[in-house]
């Protein structure tokens, strides 16, 4: 069955509306301006003709379904610029990324040229102990040994702060934490009851009046 959406009421909120008018006939046995359901139309009948009377039903609750569209825009406006320093992050990422490139690297080049001069040197000094040279080189190892030691503690640091920056952290505030959505809760209850109470309600009751019980039925 085809159903006619109102000019207002968005594709996303179809689903809903097929909610509240399910909450509707589901309960109809415990309202009695509903008692003709069954015995005048069906549940079928009654959910088919509401469906296909969507822009007059949805009309009775036009301002609350405006005012709910309009706080969920907002809302989801809001989460585009939730971070103000979205930018500066981006910003100084590419810089982040040659600090940390540079941390990775002193240790590597200090740690290999230590390999090499103390290698060198240890060769030198072996096969010419007078050689100043040799004992220079072993010098210069340990010393590029030195640098790629300290290379490692402070690359095992930076990796120690930023799994710190980046682990979640909760706050307390002495309370339950504001939920920002409670205003679209609000909008879409207000909606819904609308929909329900001045909409969906009258008009089925309406079309229980109109249809005459069935002079076969029990």
């Amino acid at each position: 069955m085809h159903m006619n959406v109102a000019p207002h009421l968005l594709t996303e909120d179809r689903a809903e509306y097929e909610r509240v008018l399910d909450d509707a006939l589901s309960t109809a046995h415990a309202r009695p301006e509903l008692a003709g359901v069954g015995s005048r139309l069906t549940v079928a009948q009654l959910r088919a003709m509401t469906l296909n009377a969507t822009a007059l039903v949805t009309s009775a609750a036009a301002s609350e379904y405006d005012h709910f569209v309009k706080v969920r825009e907002q809302n989801r406006a809001s989460v585009g610029v939730r971070d103000p320093d979205a930018h500066d992050h981006l910003g100084t990422g590419s810089g982040a990324g040659v600090v940390a490139i540079v941390t990775v690297m002193v240790p590597v080049l200090a740690g290999a040229a230590a390999v090499i001069f103390l290698l060198v040197g240890a060769v030198l000094h072996a096969l010419a102990p007078t050689v100043a040279f040799g004992a220079t080189l072993l010098t210069a190892g340990l010393v590029f040994g030195s640098l790629a030691a300290a290379g490692l503690l402070c690359a095992a640091a930076g990796l120690l702060v930023t799994a710190l920056r980046n682990s979640p952290v909760e706050v307390s505030t002495g309370g339950p934490p504001a939920a920002p959505d409670d205003e679209l809760s609000r909008a879409r209850e207000a909606w819904r009851l609308a929909l329900l109470e001045r909409g969906i309600l009258p008009f089925l009751r309406d079309a229980l009046a109109a249809t005459p019980p069935d002079p076969t039925g029990p």
